[in-house]
């Protein structure tokens, strides 16, 4: 929304008064000069959507299968420590099976993964 808000208010507004130019000029420089920063707005705005779309295809949605895994072991993590070993205020069993080895995998691709991505970007110079 903040990125529908900036396009509708001094990008429209910017070219809004660069055609309004573009109609009072008189001569041709004046003209030119219109048509310039009227081009040059377009392509403003050409890139910031073009940026928009390019974070979201590569930061993705909050609700991706392996971000929902990551909120789901935060949260049993956050509950263990939090509730129960600072706060005293329950038990909660411990993982076991299939459950303690996703939840293990789960942490280790988020603290692995960029130091991966890292080494991967330096071989590939």
């Amino acid at each position: 929304m903040t990125i529908l808000s900036f396009l509708g208010g001094p990008v429209v507004k910017a070219l809004i008064e660069a055609y309004q130019a573009k109609l009072k000029a008189g001569n041709t420089d004046s003209k030119i000069a219109a048509d310039l920063a009227a081009g040059e707005i377009a392509a403003q705005t050409t890139e910031i959507n073009a940026i928009a779309k390019y974070r979201i295809a590569e930061i993705g949605h909050w609700y991706e299968p392996d971000k929902l895994m990551g909120y789901f072991v935060a949260i049993y993590f956050g509950k263990l420590l939090i509730f129960d070993k600072v706060l005293g205020l329950g038990t909660t069993d411990p993982l076991a099976g299939f459950a303690s080895v996703t939840a293990n995998l789960v942490v280790s691709f988020y603290f692995a993964k960029r130091g991966f991505e890292n080494v991967a970007r330096i071989i590939k110079r």
